[in-house]
This record gives structure tokens, C-alpha cells and sequence, in this order.
């Protein structure tokens, strides 16, 4: 009899476990990291215009320290950055996705 509450006990934890666990997935981590913070005229792909050409979002969001990047201006309210190792003529601009993810920009997309 004590056997069968041991394995009783033991399922009803693994039960419970695996509940618990499947609440924290990837797809609930994802949408708490990166939450919808652009303007729409990103989300909808139009360019911004930066030192007489037009730069166009592209889907690279790259993980980037603030330390690493320097405010160049901005766009429509929104700030653009450069990458501090980038020379010109610059590969990519930046507008800030998240904390350390910027949505990359490029001249021919």
C-alpha cells in the first residue's frame, strides 16, 4: 500500500511539473523580449532618409550593447544610431528595437 501512494505521489508531481513547466516556453519568452516598441512606418518598411540616401529597415535585429553604438540623429521622433566600429560610408544604420537590439537599416535592402 505504501508503495503504490509513493508511485501515486510521484506521478501527481511530474504531472504538476510538467504543467508548470510548459507554461514558460519558448513562444511566451519571445513576445516578453521583444515587445512591439517601433513606430509603424517601421513595421511597414519605409525608409529613412540619412546623408542624402534612403536607408530601409531590414529583418536583422542585432543584439548591440548601448555602449556600442553613438545617436547620429533622428527620424519621424525616432533615434538613429551608428555602430562605433563602422567607417564611412557606413554599412547599416540603427533604430532601437529593445534594450541591446537594434533593427538594422540598409541603403539597397
Amino acid at each position: 500500500m505504501k508503495v503504490y501512494r509513493l508511485f501515486m505521489m510521484i506521478g501527481a508531481a511530474l504531472l504538476v511539473s510538467g504543467c508548470v513547466l510548459s507554461q514558460g516556453g519558448p513562444e511566451r519568452s519571445l513576445t516578453s523580449s521583444y515587445p512591439l516598441t517601433e513606430p509603424q512606418w517601421v513595421r511597414d518598411g519605409q525608409p529613412i532618409e540619412f546623408e542624402g540616401a534612403l536607408w530601409y529597415p531590414t529583418d536583422n535585429v542585432e543584439g548591440l550593447l548601448d555602449t556600442e553604438v553613438y545617436q547620429v540623429g533622428e527620424y519621424k521622433s525616432v533615434p538613429c544610431y551608428l555602430d562605433k566600429m563602422d567607417v564611412k560610408p557606413f554599412d547599416r544604420l540603427y533604430t532601437r528595437f529593445a534594450k541591446n537590439h537594434y533593427r538594422a537599416f540598409e541603403k539597397n535592402p
